[in-house]
């Protein structure tokens, strides 16, 4: 009967340490690993000096907000002469949804699909500050694209409504 007495022992250390093993991995579940379902809060960049740049290099007049509410957070800004002229500007929305301007010299075909993240566009049509905006839907984006210009193309996009897509495009100015 002594060889039975090492198996219970064998046996009730092996679940012991299961045990243990399973409350560690608990703690560093619950206390070693963050689990905020919150989207970060994203910091508010100026992009005066890229805009004025851009202005000065650009081929073509570059659209920027004016007039925005201050909940409108400015998070992401890029202006890139050797592609395309290409100007960017990101913007967090009042209730955390994403909306870009984007403007480029580049073939208008390519740079709205690159732009909206593959949106196709759509029969409707809208007159934002007289300006004609072609709606685009379907992609990880939908699009505001601006119609009638010449050399360059403007989409607002983002994950926003076409309600705040249109709020930004009725804020864009050009100097």
């Amino acid at each position: 009967m002594a060889g039975s007495n090492g198996k219970q022992k064998t046996a009730r250390d092996m679940i012991l340490s299961l045990v243990l093993i399973g409350l560690a991995a608990a703690v560093v579940y619950f206390l070693a690993i963050p689990h905020d379902d919150h989207a970060p809060d994203l910091k508010r960049v100026d992009y005066r000096v890229e805009l004025v740049t851009a202005r000065r290099a650009a081929s073509y007049p570059v659209a920027a907000p004016e007039g925005l509410p201050s909940a409108w957070k400015a998070t992401s800004v890029t202006y890139d002469g050797a592609n395309n002229d290409r100007w960017h500007l990101g913007f967090q929305t009042p209730d955390g949804q994403y909306v870009q301007v984007e403007q480029s010299t580049q073939k208008p075909a390519d740079f709205i699909d690159d732009a909206s993240q593959g949106a196709s566009a759509t029969k409707k049509t809208e007159t934002i500050d007289g300006r004609t905006w072609t709606h685009y839907t379907g992609g990880r984006y939908d699009a505001l694209v601006l119609d009638g210009t010449h050399g360059s193309t403007t989409v607002v996009a983002g994950t926003a409504s076409f309600g705040d897509l249109t709020k930004m495009a009725a804020a864009l100015k050009t100097k």
